[in-house]
């Protein structure tokens, strides 16, 4: 019976994408209500600054997203390309060099033969794209759905900060967005930490903190010009 083994680096292209956007999308968000709302702005007004806020940073980060991951994408298909030509019409000097990345990890240079051997067999340019290149089936760009996990977890961490925003009254608006959208924050970054198997404290005090200096900042502009920022 074969052993089988869950690890949390499987979790990595679809957790990082989805931590960033909700992030992204409570620090961004709570920052320009509480901004807008020092400027003396109307709750109304206040609020569709908020919306907008959201629509704008969904698209912007699922446009964003994807225009970076698929980069990463085309490098990792034009390194493939070049090692499946220099396999074709040089394979002996491909497997030397196999060989000796196997060699450098600690196996000796009979057995390092051996395992190139078999490998490059098996499947010649998987071994080199997992060994020479560092690319594998779990950590290989996928651009799509990074763009909608984004976009996705965007728009949630925003709503809860507009949330806020519009079942509180307007006087007591920004310290009650501000606590709350912490708060939010910290149970963020706690849930990201557990799912990754990272420090929880640390994830916690990071995540907050800058969320707290992005809302101060804002806020400060906003009282200090009274315009919506």
């Amino acid at each position: 019976m074969r052993h089988k083994e869950q690890h949390r680096t499987e979790r990595i292209g679809w957790l990082r994408a989805a931590v960033l956007g909700a992030n992204d999308g409570i620090v961004s968000t709570a920052s320009l209500v509480v901004g807008v709302a020092a400027a003396d702005a109307t709750h109304g007004n206040i609020m569709v600054a908020g919306v907008a806020g959201l629509v704008a940073g969904a698209m912007s980060m699922a446009a964003g997203e994807y225009v970076s991951v698929s980069s990463q994408a085309d490098t990792e298909k034009a390194d493939l390309c070049r090692e499946r030509k220099e396999l074709a019409t040089d394979g002996e000097s491909e497997l030397a060099e196999l060989t000796g990345i196997y060699v450098a990890r600690g196996l000796e240079e009979s057995l390092a033969q051996q395992v190139a051997d078999q490998l490059t067999q098996h499947d010649a340019l998987a071994a080199h794209a997992r060994d020479e290149l560092g690319i594998s089936e779990t950590m290989s760009a996928r651009p799509v759905q990074a763009a909608f996990a984004s976009a996705g977890t965007f728009a949630i961490g925003a709503a809860l900060p507009l949330l806020a925003a519009f079942l509180t009254p307007v006087n007591r608006l920004e310290i009650v967005v501000s606590v709350l959208s912490l708060v939010f924050l910290a149970l963020l970054g706690g849930v990201s930490a557990y799912v990754g198997g990272a420090p929880i404290v640390k994830a916690v005090t990071r995540v907050t903190f800058w969320g707290a200096l992005a809302m101060a900042a804002t806020a400060g502009i906003g009282m200090l010009f009274g315009v919506a920022v």
